[in-house]
Parts: C-alpha cells; sequence; structure tokens
C-alpha cells in the first residue's frame, strides 16, 4: 500500500515536472548595432548580387562620411563591368570566366577609372521591366563572345567591340556621356565620383586561408573572379577581429560568403552552422522521402524553431570546407549591425538585395557567429577600419 502511495506520488510529480517543460522559445533578437544604409533593394532575375552589396556599402560610406543619401545605380557597374571582362574573355580565348557573377573589388575598379552615377541616371531597365532580367542578356552575350572567340576570319572584327556594345545597349540601354546632377549640373561619371568625396582606394579585402602565407596578398581562386582581384590573408580570429572592429567603430562591411547551405534559412533570415554536418542523400537511390527513416529525413534539415549549439569552427575545418567546394563564393551581402539572441549569442545584421517580399526581417538577415567565421570567404572595409596592429602586419 505505501510503495503504491510512493509509485503514485512520483507519477504525480513527474507528471507535474512534464506539464512544468516550456516550450523551446523561437529566436529573438537584440539588435545592439545599426549603421546606417539605404533601403533594401531588388536584383530580381540577375546574377548581380555583387554589385548590389557594393553599391550598397558604398551608399552607406557616403552616410558615414557625412556626404547624404545617395542612390547609386547598380547597373552602370554591370554594364561597365560586361565591357571588360569581354575584352580579357577575348585576350584569354575563352579560357577565364565570362558571366554575370563578380566581385566588390570589380565596383571598386570601376569606380576609380570610370567613375559612378546616381539610379536616375542610368536604372539600365531599357527592357521595360521595372526590375532587371538578365537571362537573355547573359546567353546572348556569351553567344556572341564564344563565337567571336572561334576565329573565323583568322583575326578578330575592328568592329566587336561595337557589336558587344550595340548588345549591352539594347538591354541595359546607352550610358550617358553626361548627366544632371544636383544643382542642375552635367557632369560625367567621372566628376560626379570626385563630387562625392570618397578614395575608392581606401578599401581593402581581407580574408582568413591557409594555403597562402598570412599577412601577405593573394589573387583569390575563386570562378568569379574574372579581375585577379587580390585580398589580404591573416589568421582566422583576426579576420573576425576585422569584422568586429570595424562595425564597432562604424564601418560596415560588405561580405562576400558562401550561403548556399541548408542552414542558411532564407524566409527565416537565420544563417546557423550545425553541430553536425547535414547529410546529402540526394545522390543515393534510397533517397525518395519514403524510404527514410525519422533521423534519415531530419539530416536533410535543420531545425530553426529555437536556439541551439553551434559547432565550433577552426582555422583548419575552415579550411577544410574551402578546399573540399563545401564552401564556395555564391553571393554578396552587405553587414551593417550586431544583434544577440535571448541567449547572449551573437549575430551579424545583413542586408541582403533580393527586396523585402517573403522575408520576415524585410530584407534582412541575422548570420550566427560560427557561420560568419565557417562561411567567409572574405570581408571588404575601408582601411580606417583595421585594428591598428593588423593596419601594421600588413603594410599600411
Amino acid at each position: 500500500m505505501l510503495l503504491t502511495a510512493v509509485l503514485l506520488s512520483s507519477g504525480l510529480v513527474y507528471g507535474q515536472k512534464k506539464k512544468e517543460q516550456k516550450t523551446p522559445e523561437p529566436y529573438r533578437f537584440t539588435v545592439e548595432k545599426s549603421l546606417p544604409a539605404t533601403s533594401v533593394k531588388d536584383q530580381h532575375r540577375s546574377g548581380t548580387c555583387w554589385s548590389y552589396a557594393t553599391t550598397s556599402f558604398i551608399e552607406s560610406e557616403l552616410l558615414r562620411s557625412g556626404q547624404g543619401e545617395y542612390d547609386l545605380s547598380e547597373m552602370y557597374f554591370v554594364r561597365k563591368a560586361y565591357e571588360m571582362k569581354a575584352e580579357k574573355y577575348a585576350r584569354m580565348h575563352g579560357k577565364v570566366n565570362f558571366a554575370a557573377g563578380g566581385l566588390a573589388m570589380d565596383v571598386m575598379h570601376i569606380w576609380k577609372h570610370d567613375g559612378l552615377m546616381p539610379e536616375t541616371a542610368y536604372d539600365g531597365l531599357a527592357q521595360g521591366d521595372s526590375l532587371p532580367v538578365h537571362g537573355e542578356m547573359d546567353g546572348v552575350l556569351r553567344a556572341y563572345m564564344d563565337d567571336l572567340i572561334k576565329n573565323r576570319n583568322r583575326k578578330l572584327s575592328p568592329v566587336w567591340k561595337k557589336g558587344l556594345n550595340a548588345i549591352l545597349d539594347a538591354y541595359l540601354g546607352p550610358v550617358p556621356e553626361r548627366f544632371t546632377a544636383s544643382g542642375g549640373r552635367l557632369v560625367t561619371a567621372k566628376a560626379f565620383s570626385e563630387s562625392l568625396g570618397l578614395d575608392p582606394d581606401a578599401y581593402v579585402a581581407v580574408g582568413s586561408f591557409t594555403h597562402h602565407p598570412f599577412y601577405t596578398d593573394f589573387q583569390i581562386e575563386i570562378p568569379d573572379n574574372w579581375l585577379w582581384n587580390s585580398i589580404y590573408n591573416v589568421p582566422l580570429d583576426e579576420m573576425m577581429q576585422v569584422l568586429d572592429e570595424a562595425l564597432d567603430k562604424g564601418y560596415t562591411v560588405c561580405w562576400d560568403a558562401d550561403v548556399g547551405e541548408k542552414s542558411y534559412d532564407w524566409k527565416r533570415g537565420l544563417a546557423l552552422m550545425p553541430l553536425t554536418e547535414i547529410e546529402a542523400l540526394t545522390g543515393l537511390e534510397r533517397a525518395r522521402w519514403d524510404d527514410l527513416s525519422e533521423s534519415e529525413q531530419q539530416a536533410l534539415f535543420y531545425d530553426f524553431s529555437s536556439p541551439r549549439k553551434e559547432r565550433e569552427i577552426s582555422q583548419e575545418n575552415r579550411q577544410q570546407m574551402f578546399d573540399n567546394y563545401q564552401t564556395t563564393d555564391d553571393h554578396l551581402m552587405h553587414i551593417t549591425g550586431i544583434a544577440r539572441d535571448q541567449d547572449g549569442k551573437k549575430f551579424y545584421l545583413v542586408k541582403n538585395s533580393w527586396g523585402t517580399g517573403n522575408h520576415i526581417y524585410q530584407g534582412y538577415h541575422y548570420v550566427s557567429e560560427a557561420y560568419m567565421r565557417a562561411k567567409t570567404i572574405f570581408f571588404m572595409v575601408h582601411r580606417g577600419a583595421l585594428p591598428g596592429e593588423t593596419a601594421e602586419k600588413l603594410g599600411f
């Protein structure tokens, strides 16, 4: 009788404890630092994230330096980049990447040599669309260049660049030689850029890889690096210090990263690094959902429902992911702040260029510190944002 009472009592206590267990709480973020940025734009159906992210970054630099708010033309950089890509593709006999993609440093190169212009002067929407749609244009340009380098006439035609520019004019519109700036002045792109008071040479790209010596620069080996841009190489912890100190000093950061992970959920606006790698089962015959066990089904997805532990990212496993094509150059975005979840874990506030529709945070994402350590290709920052010791080691 006593034993039964004890068991009943224990069961009651257990039942009470079970009832007291709380349902896991979804992520809640508190923004600690939010730096000035212009409105979220939409690259739509174009592979031009590199231009959108870097243009957004320059617009924030103008805000930071007291020059006011500008809406700069992303398509101006896209147009100029295609002109340069085509020439290099011809000179390299088609043995270099010729596609829509690019890097942040492409924009800085164009800014330095050709200037920049506002959106009102060049929106690149010659086809009548309200947003960029570039699939056909990209295909036509590639076909044109591929046929050109077959060299059917045994020498390149002296008018091939006119043909290229005619295609770009048709899809993006002719680039104006002069346009009206504030105050009614007619200016060139170069004169307009000089009036803004920023120096395109004042920016550096920083990454962290062990296949090159630290505190040197090297040409980053990724397909979209058609211009053969270089980044500066520092240890992983120091790379993260560059990011944190830049934001702390009031500088936003242009971010090149791998965002193709299953643990990057665009609609939820969250990027996390799971404790264990999410297994890819799509290549197996048994990958049909009905044939998978519960654990295998769970391996296909990552649980974003509430805060959880993440993988520790070291210099070594970061490098392994890059070497094994598990970290690839997928996307560029704009880091504008720091936040914490309800457990105090650090996240980075990241501005994307896919518009504000269907995104819980209106076009922004929260990226965990672990994800940032693992999947960053490089950051681009103002040289003044570098920690003093890092700048000295890099020779600035």
